[in-house]
């Protein structure tokens, strides 16, 4: 009986070590395959982290380039803002120049036979200095026109140069340095643009 009994014993411990065989071969496996999901898993997370970094990155430097290009047109925007400006009041400043005594005498005649025809009369418009000084000039030299109705006047704001208005209201002509600097500068600012695009 003693070794029936220790015959059953071994065949019990054979058939748990089998047994615990079995399940720890088992549970290896499954530790294996969950190890395996866990490294793929986290390739695959890190593939996608990677992707995105570098999506970002690519969309910073098309941000920065896009800034970088608009500040360069700003830049030459503001340059050439700053040019025409300055071109400008060298303008206004060198016809306020030439708006002489001399040079009036010569302009006031012919703009106003240019623009008082037939029974059209105009007013001349000058700033008071210059009307001062030519007020004895103008009885002489507009006579006929002053006969007419012509009127020489003082103009408001008016620094140098002259302005023209017939007498209906009809028509105002400017020549003011203001309004001569504004047309030439017209002229002037597409070529200083390219002048400073390098063209």
């Amino acid at each position: 009986m003693d070794i029936q009994l220790q015959e059953f014993i071994e065949k019990i411990k054979k058939d748990g070590i089998e047994q615990a065989s079995g399940e720890a071969a088992r549970i290896r496996t499954d530790a294996e395959a969950e190890a395996k999901r866990i490294v793929d898993s986290a390739v695959k997370e890190a593939a996608s982290v990677a992707e995105k970094a570098k999506q970002d990155a690519e969309r910073f430097e098309r941000t920065v380039m896009a800034a970088l290009g608009q500040a360069s047109r700003n830049l030459i925007l503001s340059f050439k803002g700053e040019i025409e400006a300055i071109l400008d009041k060298i303008i206004v400043k060198n016809i306020e120049a030439a708006f002489t005594d001399d040079t009036l005498k010569a302009l006031i005649p012919e703009v106003v036979k240019g623009l008082s025809s037939g029974k059209e009369t105009v007013d001349v418009i000058l700033n008071e200095n210059q009307l001062k000084s030519l007020e004895n000039w103008a009885r002489g030299a507009l006579q006929a026109e002053i006969a007419k109705g012509l009127e020489i006047k003082a103009g408001k704001n008016l620094a140098a140069g002259f302005r023209v208005a017939l007498k209906d209201g009809s028509a105002y002509y400017d020549f003011s340095a203001p309004a001569v600097a504004e047309a030439l500068a017209a002229y002037l600012n597409p070529r200083v643009a390219e002048i400073v695009k390098g063209n």
